[in-house]
This record gives C-alpha cells, structure tokens and sequence, in this order.
C-alpha cells in the first residue's frame, strides 16, 4: 500500500531518508515547475528545489496537517521564490549604489543624484512582497481566483476543491496551472517595470 502523506512526513521527522526519497520523488516534477515558473531561471529553479527539499528534510514538522502536504510544498516553493527575486533586485540595486559612489568620489553631483531611489518599490519587504502577490491573485479571473484562493488560502486539496466548486479535478488542476502562470508573467511584468523606473 502506498504510504500517505502524513505517514512519510512524520518518517521524516524521524529521518528516515528512505520516506524523504519518496516525498522527493513524488513532488519533485510539480515543485520544479512552480520554481521555474516564477524564477524563470533554470538554474535558480534548480537551486531552490535543492533549498525546498532540504526545509523538508529539516521542518517537515512544521506542517501541521491542516492543509494538504502538497500545498504546504508549493506554498514553501513560492516563498523561496520570491525572496530569491527580492534577493537579485537588492543585489542589483546595491550595485548600482556602489557604482553612484565610485562616482561620486572623483565627480562632484548634487547629493539627490547620488542616492539610489528610496521609493516604495524599491524598498518593498517581505509584508509588502506578500500584500503584492494577493492583489496580483485579485486580478485573476474568477475561476482561477477562487481555485488559487482554495488551494493556498484555504489550503484544501484538489480533490476536496473540486468538490466545494463542483468541477472535475483536471478543471481545477487547469485553473492553477494558468493561474500560477499568468501570476508569473505579471510579477515579471513588476520586476521589470520596478527595474526601469
């Protein structure tokens, strides 16, 4: 019989690598596709699958069984997404602040031009970063809405969305695949927008 979820979470707990191996190999692919969605990076993606699997290894007890274990995945995925973006737009950002002060040292600028943007965007934190994604979500349409709104607020299972909806499982596998992929595009659009401003 195969083995659940929860049953190979709390192996893992007790670190039984042969249960870990399982949970890998079962949500590698769907946690790989989420990373390289947002990330658009396949090395990066890569890299953050390595850093998702090891929480796993590490906190598999912070899930709680309150949700499906899947969501609690792709939840941790998207998180270490976004803080990988966070982390390459203030490195870009600090270049160029080192730049403007190399600058500044054998130029003379009024001050306003040397200090790198204090704006909101570029200053957004972790809470703002969060607030962003949901008005993100609210732009969806309102099938991939209220599925994005099950699976990751909610954190209920397909299954048990599809049933509250009443739609077909693959319906609601299809809602999120899009909607994950238009939130993609859209926070690319962000990035970039951020990053010419």
């Amino acid at each position: 019989m195969t083995p659940t979820d929860a049953e190979l979470a709390a192996l893992i707990c007790k670190r039984d690598e042969a249960a870990f191996s399982l949970i890998f190999d079962r949500y590698r692919e769907a946690v790989y596709r989420q990373l390289r969605q947002l990330v658009r990076d396949e090395d990066a993606a890569e890299d953050l699958l390595q850093e998702v699997f090891l929480r796993v290894w590490n906190r598999a007890d912070q899930w709680r069984a309150q949700g499906s274990f899947r969501a609690w995945l792709l939840r941790a995925a998207a998180n270490a997404a976004f803080s990988h973006l966070r982390t390459v737009r203030r490195r870009r950002e600090q270049d160029l602040e080192k730049t403007l002060e190399a600058t500044a040292r054998t130029r003379t600028f009024p001050e306003w031009m040397i200090e790198p943007s204090t704006g909101p965007e570029a200053r957004l934190d972790q809470a703002d970063q969060h607030r962003l994604l949901w008005r993100l979500v609210e732009r969806l349409s309102e099938e991939q809405r209220e599925v994005f709104h099950l699976i990751y607020a909610a954190e209920v299972e397909v299954r048990q969305a599809a049933e509250r909806l009443g739609i077909p499982e693959g319906t609601v596998k299809s809602r999120l695949h899009y909607a994950r992929r238009e939130l993609a595009r859209e926070w690319r659009d962000f990035e970039t927008r951020e990053e010419k401003s």
